[in-house]
């Protein structure tokens, strides 16, 4: 394993909820890193930021990590969940939820309920 791919491994397994973003979750410095730190955010899910933009070596090796080409990625309990679009599709089909649910990670369902009703 790469230095990268260690800190990243380190980072995941220490946290629930990790989101690799441009930016940080209270300055997101690209639309779909904001799209998803926002959902979150908005959620009132504790999650930690990494902002790839301040580490070159991180920024390349989430890539490799994860075997996926974009950020942002989100993990769940170690465990690679998707980007963008793919947490997008989650939050409006209540798959989030579930997943949150499903990990005991604590977020605010009427917010989840809000998101649906003002993308319906």
């Amino acid at each position: 394993m790469t230095d990268a791919s260690t800190r990243i491994d380190e980072t995941i397994k220490a946290n629930d909820v990790v989101l690799y973003m441009k930016g940080t979750k209270s300055m997101p410095q690209c639309g779909f890193s904001s799209r998803v730190a926002g959902v979150l955010n908005y959620m009132g899910v504790d999650f930690a930021d990494v902002n790839v933009l301040e580490d070159p070596e991180i920024r390349e090796g989430i890539k490799v990590y994860s075997d996926w080409p974009t950020i942002p990625q989100l993990y769940v309990k170690g465990e690679f969940v998707g980007g963008c679009d793919i947490i997008t599709e989650m939050t409006l089909s209540g798959e989030l939820d579930t997943l949150f649910e499903d990990n005991g990670v604590a977020y605010d369902k009427e917010a989840a309920n809000k998101i649906r009703e003002a993308n319906a």
